[in-house]
């Protein structure tokens, strides 16, 4: 079994086209996921009002959250550290999670106006913290530009 140098190459680029067809098809199925999920979230928003006391970024696993919400994590994004956010929202405190724009945009230790999808802060509200709220949108402008 000799092997030449075009045989080599044959392999080679075989082996690229795998690899670079299996990513386009990953692609396309985790942008569908992430137009669901952006549905999801759209049709399940609803404005409220929160008391900041603490932000962080930390383990999902260490935060205060209910299991079956725990349950519906992946497994990957249990061992990152993403962004928690403690509030009080009526007479409860919670964690929420965020975006990591809106994490940096919310103020510590004040009252905010926010929409909500279940336990996710979807973006800041009020004119309290506009210039917050503009950053964030810059921001995220720059983000998808960067795409």
């Amino acid at each position: 079994m000799n092997f030449t140098i075009v045989d080599i190459i044959i392999i080679v680029a075989v082996v690229v086209v795998g690899i670079g067809a299996a990513l386009y098809f990953i692609n396309r199925w985790a942008s569908k996921k992430t137009v669901e999920h952006n549905n999801l979230v759209e049709s399940t928003r609803q404005p409220a009002e929160i008391y900041v006391i603490d932000k962080k970024m930390g383990k999902i696993m260490d935060a205060n959250l209910p299991k079956a919400a725990l349950e519906q994590v992946p497994r990957l994004q249990k061992m990152l550290k993403t962004p928690l956010v403690k509030a009080k929202i009526g007479p409860q405190i919670v964690t929420l999670m965020c975006d990591k724009r809106v994490f940096k945009a919310l103020p510590v230790k004040k009252s905010v106006k926010i929409e909500l999808a279940g336990m996710y802060i979807v973006s800041i509200k009020g004119s309290k913290h506009m210039a917050n709220q503009k950053a964030v949108k810059e921001e995220s402008k720059k983000w998808k530009k960067s795409k």
